[in-house]
């Protein structure tokens, strides 16, 4: 039997490690998120203006990402001000990284907000391209353009 907060912690830390070979910024568990809702899984250690806040799924089974995940991940960014970054994966399948359209937007400098129900799923290469544009110096690096949530 396989114990599910175990399987999704070794996930959370392969996906830190994979980060930091990447990116070249060191993340961290937040334990606290056992403690407090609303809280992503992954904090950056040295790096000031990362802009997602990394929510880790790990399954079985080979379906499709179910909608509270990406709920659970885009209720925790906008509490923190940051995008949420959705990565996911389920067996014999490769890593997904679920953003909004939004990032993509504000890697082109664009100014316009688009709300986080849209969004794009890209292989974990592709986001962490993403992750580094918009990690490059930029006007458009700001995280006043999350959009509003509407009541």
């Amino acid at each position: 039997m396989v114990n599910g907060r175990a399987k999704g912690a070794s996930f959370e830390r392969s996906i830190a490690s994979d980060l930091e070979a990447e990116l070249g910024i060191k993340f961290k568990r937040d334990l606290d998120q056992y403690r407090e809702r609303d809280r992503g899984d992954l904090i950056p250690v040295s790096c000031d203006n990362w802009p997602f806040l990394v929510e880790c799924k790990r399954y079985a089974g080979t379906g499709v990402a179910p909608p509270q995940w990406w709920d659970q991940a885009c209720t925790s960014a906008s509490k923190a001000g940051l995008m949420p970054c959705l990565i996911y994966k389920f067996d014999r399948r490769p890593i997904v990284a679920r953003v909004p359209v939004q990032a993509m937007v504000r890697m082109a400098d664009g100014k316009e907000t688009y709300d986080w129900q849209y969004y794009c799923e890209l292989t974990f290469a592709a986001f962490c391209m993403i992750a580094r544009e918009l990690l490059a110096p930029s006007p458009a690096m700001t995280r006043a353009d999350q959009p509003k949530k509407e009541n």
